[in-house]
């Protein structure tokens, strides 16, 4: 998965390829999809909700560049893989979930490979978690009709947000950085997430 969906794809930061090593996407599916884990595709996990690809995780985590001492805010938590691989690469992930039994089994295959950076809260995670504001990074799991408010006032002073935005074509991967009360943005690719729902989502 390593060599031949990420880093010949254009996954060049060496930690995450490490991250995206270490982190066992087995342990974070139903148990007969597991030995679909490592198949370069999307893949249920119930609720209408999907984990996504290899190369989507490895590449917000990138856009993201992660040095280590960050806190991150996981948007759309879902089955907790990408909270384990942004586990590998910060400090401390609160990841927000609006399904109460994904957020309960996220938590659940977090604790079994032992992941203790990791909170995960249920909720709307449009809105963000102002009440430990501000973040170094946000990473968003699901389309959004555009970059959610409540996120970008969020994010620290030089903060990134990656975030898919919902277009007629598909959902564009998305970078954003802070700099004061500018914004910057810079496409990373399209793709196709779930949608996100919520005040600032659809």
């Amino acid at each position: 998965m390593v060599e031949r969906q990420l880093r010949d794809r254009g996954i060049e930061d060496v930690r995450v390829l490490a991250a995206m090593g270490r982190v066992p996407r087995e342990q974070f599916l139903p148990r007969r999809l597991q030995r679909s884990a490592y198949t370069d595709s999307a893949l249920p996990i119930g609720a209408g909700q999907t984990i996504s690809q290899p190369w989507v995780v490895a590449a917000i985590c990138q856009a993201l560049a992660l040095r280590g001492d960050e806190r991150v805010l996981e948007v759309g938590t879902g089955s907790g893989y990408s909270a384990a691989v942004l586990a590998e690469l910060a400090a401390e992930v609160i990841g927000i979930e609006r399904h109460e039994p994904l957020a309960r089994g996220a938590a659940t295959a977090l604790a079994e490979i032992g992941v203790r950076n990791v909170r995960v809260l249920i909720g709307d995670g449009s809105r963000g978690y102002p009440e430990e504001a501000p973040f170094e990074a946000i990473a968003v799991h699901a389309s959004a009709p555009a970059a959610p408010r409540a996120l970008l006032n969020q994010l620290a002073e030089g903060g990134r947000l990656v975030v898919p935005i919902a277009t007629k074509e598909s959902d564009d991967l998305t970078l954003l950085r802070r700099h004061g009360d500018a914004i910057e943005r810079q496409p990373i690719a399209p793709c196709r997430f779930v949608p996100l729902i919520g005040d600032e989502g659809f």
